[in-house]
C-alpha cells in the first residue's frame, strides 16, 4: 500500500480523489494548501504527492523543494506547454491536465510509484554494493594496504588500463571494483570475466561475441562481454590464462577500441575501462612465450599488487572482525565475538587461501557456533601436514588475563605469554599447542618472538 498526499483547494475535487485512490489501494492523506500540508504531514514520509498547481497561498510547485526524493505529480487546469515545462523545470516528474479521466489518473499514479519503487531499489542496492566492494570494506592498515588504497585513489579517475597482481583469495576483484566505483564510470556497467572458467574453445566467442552461423550452433548473432560492457568496466581475471588467440584480439581492442565478432568482417566500436588480474608471473609467461609482450606492456600501464594475508599481521584482527559482522549479518545472526583463544589461532594461522580462506572460515564458524562466542574449534583451521586445529577444554584464565584479552594485538600477545607461562610446567609443546588452537610450529615461532624460554622438555 501505498501513502499519498493530495493537495487540492477544490473539497469535492479532493474528496473524489480520495476515494479514486482509496478503492485503488492506496492510503490516502489530504490538505488543501501547502501550507496546511507542510503543517500537518511529514512530507517526505510519502510515496506521491498529487498536488494541484494553483492553490491559496503558495502554488503547488512549492511542495517539491520540502519534499527531496518524493515524486510530485501536478494537477492543472491550464495544461499549457509553459505551465508544464515550467513544473517539471523546478522537479515535478510529470503534470495531468483537469479535468481527468480516472483511469488514466489512476495509470499515471501507478506509472509514478512503480518507478520511484525501483529508483528506491537501486539506489538500495548500489549503497549495498558500495557497502560490500568499495576500498572502505577493504579493511587494512598496514604499509602495503596503504599504498593500494592510494594507487586505486589516483588511478580511478583516469581512464588507464589497470594490472592488479597477488595470490589467489587476496581481493583482486574487490579492487577493480573499487577502481570502477571510483570512476566517472560508475553508472556504467562492471562486467567481471574470469578467463580461466570458460573453455577455450568458447572464449573468444564469449568475450568478443559471434555473428549467426560463425560456426556449428551459433544459431543468432550474439553480442560478448566486450561489448556488455561498453561505457563501463570489464574485469578479466587470470588474465594470464587467456589463449594465444585472445590475446591478438584483446591487444587489437586495446590499440583501436575495436571489436570484430567471430564470423564478422565489421569492426564494432567499444568504449571499455579493462582492469586485469593474475596470480601468475607474466614476465615469466612472456619469456617462455605463453603470453604476449606487446599485450602485457599495454596491460600494466597502471599496476597494483596486493600483499598476501600472511604478510598483513597487524591487519588480521581488525579484518577478522569486520568479516564476522558481515558474517552474521548475512546469516541472520545475532553480533558474535571472537574468544581470545581464536583470535591467537586466527593470527597464528599462514592462511595460504589468503582473504578468501578467512572469510569462508569465519562464515562457517557463524552457521556452527551455538552463541555468540566463536571458538577455534569452530573455525576448525587445517595445520601444516593436513590435521586440523582442534581446542580441548581450556582451562579458565585469570581475572588479570581476562582483562588483557581484549583482543588487540598488544592484549593477545599477552594472554599468549600468561597461558604459555601459567601452563607449560604441567603441559608438553603438543598439549599447549592443542589448546591454543595453533600449531607446534606457530607455538615455537611465538616463543621466540616474545622471548619465553622453553623450561620444559
Amino acid at each position: 500500500m501505498s501513502r499519498i498526499l493530495v493537495i487540492e483547494d477544490e473539497p469535492i475535487i479532493r474528496t473524489e480523489l480520495r476515494r479514486l485512490l482509496v478503492r485503488a489501494g492506496h492510503d490516502v492523506s489530504e490538505a488543501g494548501s501547502v501550507q496546511e500540508a507542510s503543517v500537518d504531514y511529514a512530507l517526505d514520509s510519502f510515496d506521491l504527492v498529487l498536488s494541484d498547481l494553483r492553490l491559496p497561498g503558495a502554488p503547488g510547485t512549492d511542495v517539491i523543494a520540502m519534499c527531496p526524493g518524493v515524486p510530485v505529480l501536478i494537477m492543472t487546469s491550464y495544461a499549457t506547454v509553459k505551465s508544464a515545462v515550467d513544473a517539471m523545470k523546478l522537479g515535478a516528474v510529470d503534470y495531468i491536465a483537469k479535468p481527468f479521466d480516472h483511469d488514466e489518473l489512476l495509470m499515471q499514479v501507478e506509472r509514478v510509484l512503480r518507478e520511484g519503487k525501483l529508483t528506491r531499489q537501486n539506489a538500495a542496492l548500489k549503497r549495498e554494493v558500495e557497502q560490500a566492494y568499495s576500498v572502505g570494506g577493504m579493511v587494512g592498515t598496514c604499509a602495503a594496504m596503504r599504498e593500494v588504497f592510494e594507487r586505486i585513489r589516483k588511478v580511478a579517475p583516469s581512464p588507464a588500463t589497470v594490472l592488479v597482481l597477488g595470490e589467489s583469495g587476496t581481493g583482486k576483484e574487490l579492487v577493480a571494483r573499487a577502481i570502477h566505483a571510483q570512476s566517472p564510470r560508475t553508472d556504467g556497467p562492471l562486467v567481471a570475466v574470469n578467463c580461466a572458467a570458460i573453455p577455450e574453445g568458447l572464449l573468444e566467442s564469449e568475450l568478443f561475441g559471434h555473428e549467426k552461423g560463425a560456426f556449428t550452433g551459433a544459431q543468432a548473432a550474439h553480442a560478448g562481454l566486450v561489448e556488455a560492457a561498453h561505457g563501463g568496466t570489464l574485469f578479466l581475471d587470470e588474465i594470464g590464462e587467456l589463449p594465444a588467440a585472445a590475446q591478438a584480439r584483446l591487444l587489437r581492442m586495446l590499440q583501436d577500441g575495436e571489436v570484430r565478432r567471430v564470423g564478422s568482417t565489421r569492426p564494432r566500436k567499444v568504449d571499455v575501462r579493462i582492469v586485469a588480474a593474475t596470480h601468475r608471473d607474466l614476465p615469466r609467461r612472456v619469456q617462455e612465450g605463453a603470453f604476449r609482450q606487446d599485450l602485457y606492456f599495454r596491460l600494466r600501464v597502471v599496476e597494483i599488487r596486493l600483499p598476501p594475508l600472511r604478510e598483513r599481521g597487524e591487519d588480521l584482527p581488525a579484518l577478522a572482525k569486520y568479516l564476522l559482522e558481515r558474517a552474521c549479518r548475512k546469516l541472520g545472526r545475532t553480533p558474535a565475538t571472537f574468544s581470545p583463544e581464536a583470535l591467537l589461532a586466527l593470527t597464528s594461522h599462514p592462511w595460504p587461501g589468503n582473504v578468501r580462506e578467512l572469510e569462508n572460515a569465519i562464515e562457517r564458524a557463524v552457521i556452527l557456533a551455538d552463541g555468540p562466542v566463536v571458538t577455534p574449534d569452530l573455525l576448525a583451521l587445517e595445520l601444516p601436514g593436513g590435521a586440523e586445529a582442534t581446542v580441548a577444554e581450556v582451562p579458565e584464565a585469570s581475572d588479570s588475563t581476562a582483562e588483557e584479552a581484549d583482543g588487540s594485538p598488544d592484549s593477545m600477545e599477552e594472554y599468549f605469554r600468561r597461558f604459555v607461562l601459567e601452563h607449560q610446567e604441567h603441559m608438553g609443546e603438543t598439549e599447549l599447542a592443542k589448546r591454543l588452537g595453533i600449531s607446534r610450529k606457530a607455538l615455537w615461532e611465538k616463543r621466540q618472538k616474545l622471548g619465553i624460554p622453553r623450561t620444559r622438555a
